[in-house]
Parts: C-alpha cells; structure tokens; sequence
C-alpha cells in the first residue's frame, strides 16, 4: 500500500512517500480503506520526536491518528461492521497510520460514518470532537447555565467545543482573531475576545471551565479566568505526573513530569481552581454520540483545505504553519 512515513524523528524532511506492507488483521480489528484523513498537531510532534516518552514508536512509523473510509475486511470476532460500511475512527494511540491507502483498528474505536458528511468532512472529526468531548463532558462536567471559555474557537478543537458546549446549554465565550469573529460567533459563542486586542483574562474572571487548546503564556493566564472551585482543562504542552501513572510511564522519569507541569500545578493552588491534562483517548461510542449530534444538525465539521495524498507533505506544513482556520484534510481517494 501507499504510505507517508517515517524511519527516524526529525524535520518535515524525514517524512517519506512509498510501498509498505497492508497492517496485520487481528480477531477484533476492522481494515479501512482509507478515503481522507485529516491533520493533527500530535502528527508533527511525533514526527519531531517530542512525544517519544508518552508514546515510543517503531519505525518505519506511518503517521496520521483520524481517517475515514470503506471497511473491507473484519476479524473473526468482530460484530459490528461488515466490508461495504462506511466508518470514521480516531485510531488507537499506539497504531497511528491514517497516512496510507489502508488501515487496521480495533473494533471498539471505530463507528459508522455520519451519512450526511462526506469522507472529507468526517476524516476531520473524530480526534477534535472526541477530545472536546472528553473535556467539556467527562472531565468538566460541564452543565447547563456554566460559562465556559474556550480557547482558540477558530480552531480545530476550539471550534467543536464551542459547538458542543452550545449544545449542552452553556454560556460560551471564546477567544479568536479579529478576523475569525463572526466564524466563531457562527459556531454558537455567546461572546468572543479578539485575544490581539484584549487580554483574555481582563474579560473572563468567573469562568466555571477554560478549555486550554493553545498552551504556553496562555494556559497559565487562564487560571485568572476560572472561578474559586472552578477548572482548567488543558490539552497542550504541559503534561503533568497524573497522567505519567495513568500511561504507565517509568516512575523515573515521574520527576520530569512533575516539574514541566509544576507551573501550572502551583498556578491552579494559587486561584484555588482545580487542574486537569487532557489526553484524548480513542472511543468508538462515544463517537457514535458525536454522530448523532452531526445527523442532528448540532454538530458540523470546519474543514480549512483539502489536499490530495500526493501532497500530504504540504498538508502537514500547513497545518504546522498555524494559519489553518479548521482542519486540514487529506484525500487519499477519490
């Protein structure tokens, strides 16, 4: 099968074109012909090597963690797909590859394709709207009547969670540019601070949930914006010890995780606001629950561009630049 993969971290100039072996079938996995696949940040810092010690990968690695497509083959023991289906799927953590003419994954991350999106527009879901879900829902709780602020309401994730949050009956705020207000606005958000012009939290100071999506100066800032007792919700570049035990990381290496979240540890002490890292994990039901919201009409995609296969290294780039409103789209067939 054709594939875009690495044999070693590095730069966008690692990443390779050519023929690989179709993945093994397990009793319980599902092979997809892979029609799109979306970009996600987690793809380049793969690449890069900076996620090495949550997820240690063999190489040759084919990258791409969200894709869309045709089933073609069940294992044995599966009983919800048959070949023919169209699915959706953020695939497993340790079994990325959605660069790539074909897929294999485990039943339990896999569901049937929304029938009112089209491959393009499914493959730029599942990641985003499984991480906003697990959020706002499982880690926020988030209820009706809370206001929440969500960060970076352009964005892949951003934009999702401003639409989820709206459906589950919160005041939304939402920082974005100038440029992207009313897209934003669009997307259900009660108010939004252009984040150039203003400080984020000289606006917001009673938030029951921030949902960090950016990181950096900005997560810590966020805890000016939470309540007494309420919470931060990080998904970016700070992971803290709590989630080094849950993925089994070597308790040598709990110090280094303990200190690259120590600031922001200390900074939900000091505003009294609870803290918590999010990493997504892959839930075949609950994107099930997403696709009922998107045949609903509660829930729509925000695709930026399309990119055909042969250009996935441009993709990337663009994706990598920053400047995508919404998600990057690979189309591997079609």
């Amino acid at each position: 099968m054709r594939a875009f993969f690495i044999r070693r971290y590095g730069g966008p100039e690692v990443l390779e074109q050519g023929e690989l072996p179709s993945p093994p079938l397990g009793p319980r996995d599902v092979r997809i012909a892979v029609h799109a696949a979306s970009i996600n940040p987690v793809d380049w810092k793969v690449r890069q090597g900076t996620a090495r010690i949550l997820l240690p990968y063999r190489f040759p690695l084919v990258l791409g963690n969200d894709c869309a497509g045709e089933v073609l083959e069940v294992g044995p023991e599966v009983k919800a797909f048959k070949p023919g289906d169209a699915v959706w799927t953020r695939l497993d953590k340790d079994r990325p590859g959605a660069f790539a003419e074909e897929v294999v994954a485990p039943e339990n991350v896999v569901a049937l394709k929304p029938s009112r999106l089209s491959y393009e527009e499914a493959a730029s879901l599942p990641l985003v709207g499984l991480t906003a879900w697990q959020a706002l829902v499982d880690v926020a709780k988030l209820s009706p009547g809370q206001k929440v602020l969500v960060h970076a309401g352009a964005g892949g994730v951003g934009s999702v969670a401003v639409q989820l949050a709206r459906h589950l009956g919160a005041r939304v705020v939402a920082t974005a540019s100038a440029k992207n207000l009313e897209l934003v606005k669009g997307f259900g958000a009660d108010e939004v601070v252009d984040y150039r012009t203003q400080r984020f939290e000289d606006v917001v100071r009673d938030a029951d949930v921030v949902f960090d999506t950016v990181g950096a100066d900005t997560q810590l800032r966020s805890f000016k914006s939470a309540r007494k007792g309420g919470i931060v919700v990080s998904i970016t570049d700070r992971p803290d010890m709590a989630l080094a035990r849950s993925w089994g990381v070597s308790p040598v290496l709990w110090p280094v995780f303990a200190l690259v979240g120590a600031r922001a540890t200390f900074a939900a002490w000091r505003h009294g606001v609870r803290y918590t890292y999010l990493f997504m994990n892959p839930n075949g039901e609950q994107l099930r629950q997403l696709g009922a919201l998107v045949e609903a009409g509660k829930l729509r995609p925000h695709v930026d561009r399309v990119f055909p296969f042969a250009q996935t290294r441009e993709a990337i780039a663009h994706a990598e630049s920053g400047q995508a409103r919404g998600k990057v789209v690979i189309r591997v067939r079609g």
